[in-house]
């Protein structure tokens, strides 16, 4: 699976405040001073509905256009929400990040075995298919943060590991570099993410359940390529299933022989 990666620049830090821009209307992030009518409601659920599917289908790189086209609506329309692609992709983005911080915290709360918690958690988060739409910076911890976190035994920072030659390619937008302040770190859903999943992580390593060289990171990329885009959705749920079988058994730690 190929996860894109945009510009996520330090336009992305203004973007909120051009969406607000004009007449004092929102534009699809923050508060609004009055409320939508009922048709403009309606209309910036479908641009929502459709740029996830869209964006979980073809990557962040995908056009406006399309999300247009499968809202059903005029691309004007989208723009007149979202004033730029970046606002759309940062707005989608928060709220799947959110959404999985609360997925694990559910099963943090509701799971008393440290297995039977980050299992519940990796299942629930794939079957939301909202892996498929995490941000690049939550994917990608820099390999400059795992050599400074050698030797730190608290890990503050999951370490995310580069792919080896001639194995799968993380392509994370455009495949340009990303700035040097482009990371989790800047990013508050992305660490409250990273965090609650360091929890997950570090229960079960102690419980000797979890290999102890699974990363938070590793869990991610498991959330993230575990949800398949197929056409058929009963065909997409059980390759799903059976995917995310397989890669757990490869988390669990093994008695040694």
């Amino acid at each position: 699976m190929h996860i894109q990666e945009s510009h996520w620049s330090s336009s992305m830090a203004s973007a909120t405040a051009v969406a607000t821009s004009g007449n004092g209307r929102d534009m699809g992030d923050g508060p609004r001073s009055t409320p939508l009518r009922v048709d403009a409601q309606r209309n910036l659920e479908h641009v929502l509905r459709a740029a996830r599917e869209v964006f979980g289908e073809l990557g962040y790189g995908a056009p406006m256009e399309d999300v247009a086209r499968r809202a059903r609506v005029g691309v004007g329309t989208v723009y007149r929400r979202f004033p730029s692609k970046d606002v759309l992709v940062r707005r989608i983005a928060e709220e799947e990040t959110s959404r999985l911080t609360d997925q694990a915290r559910s099963a943090l709360g509701q799971e008393d075995e440290p297995w039977s918690a980050l299992s519940r958690f990796l299942r629930t988060s794939v079957a939301s298919g909202a892996g498929r739409l995490l941000p690049p910076q939550v994917l990608r911890v820099g390999v400059a943060d795992e050599v400074a976190g050698a030797g730190d035994n608290e890990a503050r920072v999951p370490q995310q590991r580069q792919a080896a030659p001639g194995g799968p390619e993380l392509r994370l937008v455009e495949q340009r570099p990303a700035p040097a302040e482009e990371s989790a770190a800047d990013d508050p859903g992305a660490v409250a993410l990273l965090e609650v999943v360091g929890r997950l992580v570090e229960r079960a390593r102690g419980a000797g359940e979890l290999r102890p060289d699974v990363t938070v990171s590793d869990v991610l990329l498991v959330i993230a390529t575990a949800a398949p885009s197929l056409p058929d959705a009963a065909q997409q749920a059980a390759a799903s299933s059976r995917l995310l079988d397989i890669l757990l058994e490869g988390l669990r730690s093994r008695p040694s022989v």
